[in-house]
């Protein structure tokens, strides 16, 4: 008898261990919108004191073309992968972002280019790392995810996949800008063995570009694209083409896009942890992302930023440095942004 009583309890102990904990926080739930996309541009240090009034205009002109573009696809019923490689194509051909045309310069004097792409609704995904001919890599990355066996390729093997893909391709030259190159000078000229431009610099920000968005289905897709590091070196890849850093989408709770330094982001697994902890913590997105960007990856000395939105359409934009390049759009719905307070 004692024996079976005693069974009886262990039985019970263990079956209220093994209950799921109910979690303290309430979880938000909205009526999800017909639409949502958000984007960033890069975070760093970006200062009022080192922007002229024309430099902000162009810079909120050009992002509220990128979410026209979004939009318009959305709106019109295509999916959130159309949304956004054409979001994403506004940027790379831009050369005020790190990205396509704005792309930074390697040691070498050369541009080098990274992108990644993720589906929400079968997590397939797409990388591509250290190409120099592509004019716009977000749309290798998209080959990549829907043309390929693989998830990630790298240079010449990732241009040779591209050509036969039938990818609009550029002589290298194309990525020139003089501010680009100008900004690789600075450092080679004040110190051999610097690697990265100083704090007080205009220039001095994770240049990466990115784009989440929600379409009428439900579907959640998220890009980046970069020219990564200037004055990377040894063929360095940062964290925009790597899965799980710098891009990542589940339709279950997230997609997100970083943009930061890339080797803390890839330790760290920002993306991901982001969407983990809303599928095992049960925390809302926006609790999620100030956690991992404000307190653990602040704790281990990382800098930058993400842009993301949940499956109910929820946006959060948060990073820890004094700037970030950053807006989203939903019907009826706007907001643009560059400084820690919102401009």
């Amino acid at each position: 008898m004692i024996k079976n009583i005693l069974f009886i309890c262990s039985m019970l102990l263990i079956m209220t261990q093994c209950k799921p904990k109910e979690d303290s926080q309430e979880t938000v739930v909205t009526e999800r919108p017909e639409y949502a996309i958000v984007i960033h541009g890069g975070a760093g240090t970006i200062l009022p004191e080192n922007m002229t009034p024309d430099l902000e205009k162009q810079y909120k002109d050009k992002m509220n073309e990128a979410l026209d573009m979004g939009e318009k696809v959305l709106a019109a019923g295509g999916t959130a992968i159309e949304a956004v490689e054409k979001t994403i194509h506004i940027m790379e051909d831009s050369p005020l972002f790190n990205a396509g045309k704005g792309a930074v310069f390697t040691n070498a004097g050369r541009n080098e280019l990274d992108a990644s792409f993720m589906e929400g609704e079968n997590m397939n995904a797409g990388a591509i790392g250290g190409v120099t001919n592509v004019k716009h890599p977000i749309s290798l990355a998209r080959a990549v995810m829907e043309k390929s066996d693989h998830v990630m390729l790298s240079g010449e093997g990732a241009e040779t996949f591209a050509a036969e893909q039938g990818l609009e391709l550029v002589e290298p030259e194309y990525f020139y800008t003089e501010r680009r190159w100008n900004a690789l000078q600075r450092i080679l000229s004040e110190d051999e063995n610097k690697t990265e431009l100083s704090e007080s610099d205009p220039d001095k920000k994770h240049g990466t570009v990115g784009c989440v968005a929600l379409d009428k289905n439900g579907n959640i897709a998220a890009g980046t694209s970069t020219g990564g590091m200037t004055n990377k070196k040894y063929g360095r890849i940062g964290d925009s083409p790597i899965i799980g850093a710098g891009t990542y989408a589940d339709n279950n709770t997230c997609g997100v896009s970083s943009t930061g330094h890339g080797e803390y982001f890839i330790r760290y697994t920002v993306a991901r942890d982001i969407a983990a902890l809303m599928e095992f913590k049960g925390m809302t997105l926006e609790e999620a992302g100030d956690y991992v960007i404000n307190k653990r990856l602040v704790e281990k000395g990382g800098t930058g930023g993400v842009v993301a939105l949940d499956k109910n359409g929820n946006i959060a934009m948060p990073f820890n440095t004094p700037g970030m390049y950053r807006g989203y759009a939903k019907p009826g719905e706007r907001e643009l942004a560059i400084y820690k307070v919102a401009d």
